[in-house]
């Protein structure tokens, strides 16, 4: 793979991959889950862990691991393989169905003030088939949701599903009552944004707060308030445009 386009997200097992793998039943029924939030039939499960193995073992991977954010600042993994012995004294490769809907980590790690009972821990993580599942280095990783067996949150991203199905019922009670009753789900979509804030060298030779530290830490406040009209409006400067070119 040379190009952009063959080489961008092709570790990602999305919507195109998903559809070339799986019949037209499955990809539909499939589709109804993560658009509509239908509930996921157990046998749609099963071929879509099948398609996601299959895809994932010729890219090369080997183990799979629900991949979740607890709330410690940073992702977290549960490592299985996907090795099974066989009978006959060799291995096969499986994955289930409801080893791709579900995972139970480590949660006896937990403090709970007592002894460590582990089969009180019941900490879960569940797959969120509205995020794709991804290949780093040779292991699926399949994005889940983590809570507790009574459901409390106990990580980052169970918290954003919920606050995102709040947002699309009310949507559609509010477009219902304009008159507008063919929305079936409102989906909310947010993206990360990167600036780049450039500072001539001879400017930045006389910071101290910018050699030192790499940030701003004093300065003055920005022209003209916030109404941005000194740089997100006006022309780019020579000096930005010579450095794009050279790049």
């Amino acid at each position: 793979m040379s190009t952009v386009s063959e080489y961008f997200g092709s570790m990602v097992f999305d919507d195109k991959v998903m559809r070339s793998m799986l019949s037209s039943d499955e990809y539909r029924s499939m589709c109804k889950t993560i658009n509509q939030g239908d509930p996921l039939n157990p046998e749609i499960a099963n071929a879509v862990a099948q398609a996601m193995k299959n895809w994932a073992v010729s890219k090369g991977a080997t183990h799979f691991t629900h991949w979740f954010q607890p709330l410690n600042g940073v992702t977290a993994e549960k490592h299985d393989s996907f090795i099974q012995a066989s009978p006959d004294g060799g291995v096969i490769m499986d994955f289930s169905g409801k080893e791709l809907i579900k995972g139970e980590p480590d949660a006896s790690s937990f403090p709970s003030g007592g002894l460590r009972a582990t089969f009180e821990a019941r900490g879960y993580t569940a797959w969120d088939p509205t995020s794709y599942a991804f290949i780093k280095g040779r292991t699926l990783c399949i994005p889940t949701a983590f809570c507790s067996y009574s459901g409390e949150t106990m990580d980052e991203k169970t918290s954003l599903l919920r606050s995102m199905d709040a947002l699309n019922r009310q949507a559609i009670r509010v477009l219902h009552i304009l008159g507008n009753d063919s929305v079936k789900r409102v989906q909310a979509v947010a993206g990360a944004e990167q600036e780049y804030f450039l500072v001539p060298h001879d400017l930045y030779e006389q910071r101290p707060d910018l050699r030192f530290t790499g940030r701003t830490l004093f300065g003055v406040m920005p022209p003209k308030g916030q109404e941005l009209d000194d740089h997100y409006f006006g022309p780019i400067k020579p000096e930005i445009t010579s450095l794009i070119f050279l790049r």
